[in-house]
């Protein structure tokens, strides 16, 4: 079953049960979907799915960051909330161990040798990735591997 399939029947379901925070939140990331195939008028594959969704987890943890120095208990504990809902609908994580080997044989195959090689790295790595790992993440290995 692919993302938009499972996003809808989530909706479904939270209807059906009476979760309104999982509804607000599905129908989010739902309207999101539609928005950026109505910009590209063409259905988006999971791939881009799984990047919006990582796109809204994001949003989040900036509001949370925001609500802590505002010191609002309350939006802290609504936006942890809707990250893990949104969670359930992302592939398995890859560990930062399989990241890092990852991001190793990649400057290897690219003989990449400094930080100005990042871009090389990047996009050996991306496709191989899959949205299995925060883009910030994957960036922060390899800038690291590549100044040791």
């Amino acid at each position: 079953m692919d993302i938009k399939t499972q996003l809808t029947e989530s909706v479904k379901d939270a209807m059906k049960s009476g979760d309104e925070v999982r509804k607000r939140t599905v129908r989010m990331v739902i309207a999101a979907v539609k928005q950026v195939e109505v910009d590209k008028q063409a259905p988006i594959e999971d791939l881009a799915v799984v990047g919006l969704i990582q796109k809204e987890i994001k949003n989040r943890r900036e509001a949370i960051e925001e609500a802590k120095t505002a010191n609002r208990p309350d939006l802290i504990e609504e936006n942890e909330v809707e990250i893990k809902v949104l969670e359930v609908f992302l592939p398995k994580a890859m560990p930062a161990d399989e990241l890092r080997a990852l991001v190793q044989a990649a400057i290897t195959e690219t003989g990449a040798s400094a930080p100005s090689d990042m871009g090389k790295v990047m996009k050996i790595v991306m496709p191989k990735v899959a949205g299995r790992a925060p883009n910030d993440m994957i960036s922060s290995t390899v800038k690291e591997l590549l100044t040791k």
